[in-house]
């Protein structure tokens, strides 16, 4: 833009830039689509879904069998929390590396949120890796499909929220759904501990709020995807650090993990590797076509993740398990359909009534004929 004056008399010229000049990374990060260093703006609109759900569910898969694996080396099962460590340090090293990627490095975000958030972080994920030493896997892949639960009891005894009936019979669906997994897990698990239930229900709170801070934080201080894996990571690694190292913890774990190097360490970063790469295409997921699509693929990767547990990991198999999957399913069915009541219209009982009706009519005509 170039302000000039001639006789007293001043105007403006605006130029724009033509197509093959470079814009602002700034500018273009506004509408282009990048994942993993790819920009996928280039393809067609159902191009792009299915990528990203190519991506969810190739690398999301891959990070719960890895998991599992991990696991299932005979004697890991007390380093759960040693897991995390490495996991955490993991992150903090791709954060780093994506963030010298961008141009503004500068961090946004208070010391102090950061400080919440890698407990929070730390929480999450440490409780949950740490409960699948006493449960089966998809146990827990049941237990985290269930975070409305936490959210609306917080909802309602610290904010005095009031929800609406398809929010409650989502929370009830999944409640019954849980307590008959639970119950058809420990008749029929030989590895089951009532220890591991309230580790993964405790990891499911902190993943109910953590949510919330994260979303908060980074639309306050506009900061990006890469500075907050970067620094609560980072700080949750610290944490765990220091407290394995006061409940003497830690020795064991490098000892153990020592003795297996590419079944523990090997597995492990290609277990961070792929939990690093999922987020990136559920979140390019979320950005191109919306919540409520990006938790319906979300929810068929956890379906399918518990179906390949069952197959490529022998373990005990009830129908119990098949019934409360569905009840489980159906709660988030009703959650999402509540939070988007808008955009689903459901037929109401008069409009199947009549539909059964016509479909009659139709058929007697066509008999008659």
């Amino acid at each position: 833009m170039d302000l000039k004056f001639n006789n007293s008399r001043k105007y403006i010229s605006i130029t724009v830039p033509s197509k093959t000049q470079t814009m602002s990374p700034h500018i273009k990060s506004i509408d282009d689509i990048v994942v993993l260093g790819i920009n996928l703006s280039r393809f067609s609109k159902i191009t792009q879904f299915f990528i990203c759900v190519a991506g969810v569910f190739v690398f999301y898969l891959i990070y719960g069998y890895l998991q599992e694996l991990i696991f299932s080396v005979e004697g890991f099962k007390p380093f759960g929390w040693y897991l995390t460590l490495v996991q955490f340090a993991f992150y903090s090293i791709f954060g780093l590396i994506e963030l010298q990627l961008v141009q503004d490095k500068r961090r946004r975000i208070p010391g102090k949120t950061y400080m919440i958030i890698a407990f929070l972080t730390v929480g999450t994920m440490g409780l949950s890796n740490t409960s699948l030493g006493y449960l089966n896997y998809p146990t827990q892949v049941i237990f985290k499909c269930c975070k409305l639960i936490p959210v609306m009891l917080g909802g309602v005894i610290i904010q005095g929220k009031r929800y609406n009936v398809a929010d409650v019979s989502a929370a009830v669906c999944m409640s019954l759904g849980l307590i008959w997994f639970t119950l058809a897990d420990s008749t029929i698990a030989p590895n089951f501990n009532l220890t591991g239930v309230i580790l993964i229900s405790l990891a499911l709170c902190a993943d109910a709020v953590i949510g919330n801070v994260q979303e908060k934080a980074m639309k306050l201080h506009n900061a990006s995807n890469s500075e907050m894996v970067l620094y609560s990571y980072s700080i949750g690694f610290v944490y765990i650090l220091l407290g394995l190292t006061c409940t003497s913890g830690l020795g064991p774990a490098v000892t153990f993990c020592s003795k297996n190097l590419m079944r523990t360490y090997g597995y492990a970063f290609l277990f961070s590797l792929t939990g690093y790469f999922g987020i990136s295409f559920v979140l390019a997921l979320i950005k191109n076509f919306g919540a409520l699509l990006a938790v319906t693929v979300t929810t068929g990767r956890k379906a399918m993740t518990i179906v390949l547990s069952f197959i490529f990991f022998a373990k005990p198999f009830t129908f119990q398990y098949i019934w409360s999957g569905l009840l489980v399913v159906l709660g988030i069915f009703l959650n999402v359909y509540s939070k988007n009541m808008d955009k689903i219209k459901l037929p109401s009982i008069y409009d199947l009534i009549n539909k059964t009706v016509e479909v009659k009519k139709s058929r007697t005509l066509a008999q008659t004929v």
